[in-house]
Parts: C-alpha cells; sequence; structure tokens
C-alpha cells in the first residue's frame, strides 16, 4: 500500500507536466522586470511572413527581459498537433484572453469558427489594448459566419474594412514598395519624436527587408503616425531610398491610435505594418515593438531610454515566402524553452 501511495504521489507530481506538454500553445513564465504580473497573449498565424517564428522570439524577450507572461497560439494542425500556418481556422487557446492585459495579434485572413472568434470578440468590446503586426490588417476572411462578419477584413457593413480598419487603422489595400526587392527604412514621423513607443529610436533604426505597406491617407480618427517607411531601393539597412514618387510622401508604417469598446471604454492600439520574423533581426524594429507593447499596456512612464530587446537564444528566422505544402513537424511544446 505504501508503494502504491508512492506511485500516486509521483503520478499526481508529473500530471501538471505532462498535461502542460500537451498543450498547443505555450507559455513564457515572466521573470522580474516591469511586467511582472500583467499576461500578454501574443496570437500568430500567417501563411507568409513567419509569425510562428517571430512571435514566440518576442514573447522571450517580453518574458526573460522584462517580467510579462506570455502565452503564444498558433494556427494548429487538428488532426497532428502540429503548427502549421497553412490552416486557416483553427487557434486554439484563444480563451487565454480572458485574462490577458495585452493581445498581439499577428494573422492573416483567417476564418475561425465563432467560438473562438467569440474570445477575440469579448476582449474588443471590453476595450482592451491590442498591438498589431504586419498582416493584422488583414486579420480576418470570415464574412460567412453569422455572428463575427463584420471582423472580415473586406466589411462593408457595421465596420468598413474590418477589424483591420475599425480597431488598427488600416485594412489590406496594397504593397507600396516592391514585394522581395525593396525594403522598409523607417523615418521618425514629424512630431513624433518624443513619443514614448520611440524611446531610443532615431531614423534609421527601424528597418525590415518586408516592403512598406499602401495605406490610405489621412489615417482614421485619432490616428497618430509614428514611423514613416521609406522605401529602400534594395533589402541591405545601407541600401539608398527609392529615388522618385514612392517616398513623396512615405506611408506610414507604424502609428498609434484607440477605439472604442462595446462598452465606451477607448483601447489603445499601436500597428506597425511590420514585424515579420526577419525583420525582429533588427534591435531598432524589435525596440519599437517591445516599446509600443509597453504603451498599449499603460506603461509609458517605465519605458526606459533604451529598452533592453537582446534576443534570445538561437534565433535564425525563416526568409518570408509562402510554403504551398507546409513540412513542419514542431509542436507548440518543442517551443516551450527559454534557452
Amino acid at each position: 500500500m505504501s508503494h502504491l501511495h508512492t506511485l500516486l504521489a509521483v503520478v499526481t507530481l508529473l500530471s501538471p507536466a505532462v498535461a502542460a506538454a500537451a498543450d498547443p500553445w505555450v507559455t513564457y513564465k515572466g521573470s522580474d522586470g516591469i511586467g511582472k504580473g500583467k499576461h500578454v497573449v501574443l496570437i500568430s498565424g500567417d501563411e507568409e511572413y513567419r509569425s510562428e517564428e517571430a512571435l514566440p522570439q518576442l514573447g522571450k524577450i517580453l518574458a526573460k527581459h522584462h517580467g510579462f507572461e506570455c502565452t503564444v497560439l498558433f494556427a494548429v494542425d487538428p488532426k497532428t498537433g502540429t503548427i502549421n500556418p497553412n490552416v486557416n481556422d483553427n487557434i486554439p487557446g484563444l480563451e487565454h484572453l480572458k485574462t490577458a492585459d495585452l493581445m498581439v495579434i499577428f494573422t492573416r485572413f483567417r476564418n475561425l469558427p465563432d467560438e473562438q472568434m467569440k474570445s477575440v470578440a469579448d476582449y474588443i468590446d471590453a476595450g482592451k489594448p491590442v498591438v498589431g503586426l504586419r498582416t493584422a490588417t488583414h486579420a480576418f476572411n470570415n464574412g460567412a459566419s453569422k455572428e463575427y462578419a463584420k471582423y472580415a477584413w473586406g466589411a462593408k457593413k457595421d465596420w468598413e474594412g474590418g477589424f483591420g480598419r475599425h480597431v488598427l487603422g488600416e485594412t489590406w489595400v496594397n504593397h507600396h514598395g516592391v514585394h522581395g526587392s525593396q525594403a522598409t527604412r523607417g523615418i521618425i514621423a514629424p512630431g513624433a519624436k518624443d513619443h514614448p513607443i520611440l524611446r531610443g529610436i532615431q531614423d534609421g533604426d527601424v528597418f525590415g527587408p518586408t516592403d512598406v505597406y499602401t495605406v490610405r491617407l489621412p489615417l482614421p480618427g485619432d490616428s497618430k503616425p509614428l514611423v514613416l517607411g521609406q522605401v529602400v531601393a534594395g533589402m541591405k539597412p545601407d541600401d539608398k531610398a527609392l529615388a522618385g514618387p514612392k517616398n513623396d510622401p512615405m506611408m506610414p508604417v507604424a502609428w498609434v491610435k484607440t477605439y472604442e469598446g462595446a462598452g465606451g471604454k477607448a483601447g489603445r492600439v499601436f500597428t506597425t505594418t511590420m514585424g515579420a520574423s526577419q525583420d525582429l533581426v533588427y534591435e531598432g524594429t524589435r525596440r519599437m515593438i517591445v516599446n509600443a507593447c509597453l504603451w498599449a499596456a499603460g506603461m509609458d512612464d517605465k519605458i526606459p531610454d533604451k529598452t533592453k530587446v537582446d534576443l534570445v537564444g538561437t534565433y535564425n528566422p525563416s526568409p518570408f515566402r509562402f510554403v504551398k505544402e507546409w513540412k513542419g513537424t514542431q509542436k507548440p511544446a518543442d517551443l516551450a524553452a527559454i534557452e
């Protein structure tokens, strides 16, 4: 009997770890830091820009350097449990938004079932803060949904332009720079240099090989551009600016705004059309996004002069591209370690 009790005790101790290993998401527990006690939910799910690589790295940075608890969600193949960004109708774990202090979203044309979309809608109805990266401007393509059709990127009723335009400030319009051959250099927008998100950032610090997106000017509501995207005649940080009308005027590539939740509460929003996994190689781009997370969470006064944004562990992002036949075998549990 004593041996049985010992065995049961061991099983009881191991059970939480076994359950955690099977979860189709990953959580990075925060260390000490200014974000201690706050929960960030980071939602990946795009076929091109490797959000499934970018958001675990961002989550690790926020957890290890700044103390946030970070839960990263993925597009998961329900048959295999593997991360598969081509599966556009399943992001398990969105119920974690119930306890989130901040949502970071980097999805593209997702057609999620209503039971998953409800968690997103409840979060937005509550007027809580949002950070949107790259393709989040066209995060959803659920026009056939009975409950959440207004979130679709091309929505015409209720919310023109869907979640992207109504909450983030813009939906999908077009590529402005040439995709794959003209990178983006960030130039501080007029009148924005003293904004807390730009603390420790100068012209040219923000860079990424992804191209500038077209946005319609002026941006809606109380949107305030922070960074303009200089179209670069090449793919390297020291390449010259492209001559001609593409940079006259330059498109905003990062801005802040608010939106109104269902109860009237104004939620803070930071949107950037940058943020692909390769963009995070550049320190200035990481600093802008991390500062934005702090600002969105209402921690303006805690943003230091130069926020720590060192990469955590090995980070070798894949080139942005579509992969028609996804052969990845990683499961969320495989990404659980903070090196």
